[in-house]
């Protein structure tokens, strides 16, 4: 069988569990906004320091054995939260380097509606896979805390403290993970401080979407909408001694935070999050978008700003951007009025207007915690295109399989480096972690997202632009002799730029257990070695974690056929590191730090608002006039060679009254949605406000989609009408369709109009293999929660209508697609991890 046909095959099985991820899909209600474009610029610095406003520092006290008054803990932002990362330090005495367990912090996520905090039953801790240490755990060791009157005594084992949920019966063991899980769980049981006295983190804090059983932001609730449910972070700090008194050097210390000795010293930080609820009637028309992931940070924000005063709701449904082009060229009673794209829709029919929307880009984030540095994290990285086509092509072997006795590197990836933190090219990149290869640490596999998408294609076009990695995807070995996986060369990687990131290796490992002299295996590949991540969202969040959910482990499980299934790998805090392709927005969400990319002239940058926009002010047009083509070919002068921008496209021909709501979108993300910020309705971090001649690009299409496509036959053509016309009737470098705005298909109308400047958008449509317009497969098959919480029944109803379409689609396609398949990418149901 050939590498394609057996690729076709894997691509066809995961397509199948891809159905499965498309049933999750969220509504987010958008309304009408102002007709009036603010100045983004305006008020920027004081926006982006908005999280540090809401910093808050508290001091520790004096314990019966430990004196904590030298600690000082500040949480960085304590309103306006959202499910993200939020930055947390400390000063304090060093954690010992030798026994990192003692002088250490715990911290934790809680609900409690009480004004003094929460009560150590409402605190998510104690599914850490710190291993079987009661410091990680809820189990109180019997007689272990003289202060301890509540938990003492239990019918079979130790005592344990219950988590008891917002609703709900709570645990019955220290094992039952009805709410949280070892997966999923966002509690850090260890937190080292360094020599110098200082310490960092970052937590994951939930709202009410991810942990229903904390209920944080909820404002639905027993009797009607209330304000958001405040939650807490609560920090343990933990020093020499136990609660009895005693001290262990050897294994340093052993009890639970939730013991009552350890909980008294605790410090209580109360955390506001944004509403998490429904902020539109249900009984409002419905107007639907879809598209683009690059969007729904965005969205997610302007969405409570917007919803006042509307006479109208809108629904937005995450999807790729060639599905979303097909639905928009093809539509049907239920496609959406207004789709979200990077590459635009080049068709004659039905006419379209394209209205740029966003500045954002992707970005490798990682989390890499250096275990010969005391788990300290690694805050700088530098990957050259050629390391990242190492990467994307499994041609390291431990990203295809554990390396061990019984396992070898496979035979068609001898004589490549092991993993990318032994590779020469990285380690002479990367000078701080040039260690002996016994003393590394393998990071696995990067996460890549399963879905097509148009920037997909905008990394594969970055590799292709650099001679070094280029040649790497033809074949030609590097200077240090590592060569392609060959089951990639076939594939054409180094001309063409697919939509999606293919794992092609068939190399399949046989997973043993040793039962009472009897082995039993399992077999595991590429795609459970190397998972996909559901989307890059998603993908952000299980850096954060610093866990993959790479299943390779053999664990015994009697549910499960042969009694035996693979489980993710226990992972100590210290030597956690994952890393990824993801967008900016979502890398900012959880304060990933983000590596260093070379742009065009070879100088590394990372991802920052001036990075990013001047790399949109170098892009060149793509076939449609007036929508630009990321190009990383031309990302010079410290111009971030993976920037995209984001635009929304609408067809003329909808009814007038749909195309005065798409419109109000299209102007309020011009204007107030360009405002950068933490608070509702402002640009959330991770994208760059637009320049003002993209948004007067943006207001003109706004324009020209309220007056529709032309009344007959006999009305006269505009300037720039079909496909890439003549922008006539501008400035020179004006978007066509004469006002300005950027138009593909028949004629527009004309009309006096500003013409926008050169600083216009998308993506990888120029690119080899990158079609724009063809009906393809769907692209996600999950449709992003992009509101602020839950929908109401009339939402639901809404949701499953789109869900259906979507599914349908979707089916039809992959029974007619056939060998169009080995480019569709699966969306694997994933939301921390296997096992």
């Amino acid at each position: 069988m050939s590498t394609r046909d057996l690729l076709r095959t894997r691509r066809v099985t995961a397509g199948v569990a891809a159905l499965a991820g498309a049933l999750l899909l969220a509504l987010v209600p958008l309304p009408s906004g102002g007709d009036q474009a603010r100045a983004a610029e305006a008020g920027a610095v004081e926006a982006r320091a908005g999280a540090e406003d809401s910093a808050l520092t508290l001091t520790g006290g004096k314990g019966p054995y430990d004196d904590f008054s030298d600690l000082r803990v500040t949480v960085h932002q304590t309103r306006n939260l959202r499910a993200q990362g939020v930055r947390v330090t400390w000063t304090s005495r060093e954690t010992p380097p030798s026994n990192g367990y003692r002088n250490f912090l715990q911290i934790m996520q809680c609900w409690g509606d009480g004004p003094a905090g929460p009560d150590r039953e409402q605190c998510e801790f104690g599914a850490s896979r710190a291993g079987t240490r009661w410091m990680s755990q809820r189990d109180l060791p019997q007689g272990s805390d003289p202060l301890e009157k509540e938990y003492v005594d239990h019918p079979v084992g130790n005592p344990f403290v219950p988590f008891r949920p917002v609703e709900g019966e709570p645990t019955d063991s220290v094992s039952d993970w009805t709410y949280f899980s070892p997966n999923d769980t966002n509690a850090q049981p260890w937190l080292r401080t360094r020599s110098d006295g200082t310490g960092e983190a970052v937590f994951e804090v939930k709202t009410a979407v991810e942990a229903p059983y904390l209920g944080c932001g909820a404002v639905e609730r027993a009797g009607g909408p209330g304000t958001p449910r405040r939650c807490w972070l609560v920090v343990v700090p933990r020093g020499e001694s136990d609660p009895d008194g005693s001290v262990n050097p050897s294994d340093g210390l052993t009890t639970s935070p939730l013991s009552q000795s350890n909980w008294d010293q605790r410090l209580v930080f109360p955390m506001d999050f944004g509403p998490v609820g429904n902020s539109c009637p249900a009984d409002m028309a419905e107007r639907r978008l879809s598209g683009s992931e690059l969007l729904t940070d965005a969205i997610t924000s302007w969405q409570s700003a917007l919803c006042e005063g509307a006479d109208s709701r809108f629904t937005f449904s995450q999807f790729g951007e060639d599905y979303t082009r097909n639905l928009i060229q093809n539509p049907t009673s239920t496609s959406p009025g207004l789709g979200i794209t990077v590459a635009p829709l080049e068709t004659e029919e039905p006419q379209v207007v394209h209205a740029p929307v966003a500045v954002s880009g992707v970005a490798v984030g990682f989390f890499w915690e250096d275990r010969d540095n005391g788990g300290q994290q690694v805050r700088d990285l530098r990957l050259s295109p050629r390391l990242l086509a190492k990467l994307l092509t499994g041609s390291y072997p431990y990203d295809i399989r554990q390396l061990d006795f019984t396992n070898p590197v496979p035979d068609h990836l001898r004589g490549n480096a092991e993993s990318i933190v032994v590779d020469p090219e990285f380690r002479k990149l990367n000078p701080a972690l040039d260690r002996p290869a016994a003393a590394q640490l393998n990071p696995g596999g990067i996460l890549v997202q399963a879905g097509n998408s148009d920037v997909n294609a905008l990394v594969w076009n970055y590799l292709q632009s650099d001679t070094e990695a280029r040649e790497f995807l033809q074949g030609k070995a590097d200077p240090w002799g590592m060569k392609v996986n060959p089951y990639y060369k076939d594939l054409g990687l180094d001309e063409t730029a697919p939509l999606d990131f293919p794992k092609a290796d068939p190399t399949e490992t046989r997973a043993r257990l040793v039962i009472n002299g009897e082995e039993m295996t399992l077999p595991y590949g590429q795609l459970e070695k190397s998972p996909y991540s559901n989307d890059m969202h998603n993908g952000a969040l299980r850096v954060r974690r610093g866990a993959t959910g790479a299943a390779f482990v053999p664990a015994l499980d009697a549910s499960s056929p042969g009694g035996m299934k693979l489980v993710t790998s226990d992972v100590n805090p210290g030597e956690r590191m994952a890393y990824g392709i993801v967008d900016t927005a979502s890398a900012a969400r959880y304060q990933l730090d983000l590596a260093a990319l070379p742009d065009a002239d070879g100088t590394y940058v990372e991802p920052t608002e001036d990075s990013l926009l001047k790399a949109v002010a170098r892009m060149p047009d793509s076939a449609v006039k007036g929508v630009k083509a990321p190009t990383p070919a031309t990302a010079k002068d410290g111009a971030y060679p993976l920037t995209a921008v984001a635009y929304a496209v609408a067809p003329l021909d909808q009814p007038a009254d749909a195309r005065r709501d798409y419109a109000r979108l299209i102007r309020y993300a011009a204007g107030a949605g360009q405002s950068p910020g933490l608070a509702p309705g402002e640009l959330p971090p991770g994208y760059a406000p637009m320049p003002k001649a993209l948004r007067d690009q943006a207001l003109a299409a706004a324009d020209r989609l309220v007056r529709g496509a032309p009344a007959g036959p006999g009305a006269p053509p505009a300037s720039g009408a079909g496909t890439g016309g003549d922008g006539g009737g501008g400035a020179a470098g004006a978007p066509a369709g004469g006002d300005g705005s950027a138009t593909t298909g028949g004629a527009g109308a004309g009309g006096a109009a500003t013409a926008a400047g050169t600083d216009g958008a998308p993506g990888p449509s120029a690119s080899p293999g990158g079609a724009t317009g063809g009906a393809g497969g769907p692209g996600p098959a999950k449709s992003a929660l992009a509101s602020s919480g839950g929908p109401t029944p009339g939402e639901v109803l809404g949701a499953v209508r789109w869900v259906l379409l979507g599914v349908l689609v979707a089916g039809g396609a992959a029974a007619l697609a056939g060998p169009v398949l080995l480019r569709l990418s699966a969306r694997r149901a994933a939301t921390g991890g296997s096992g």
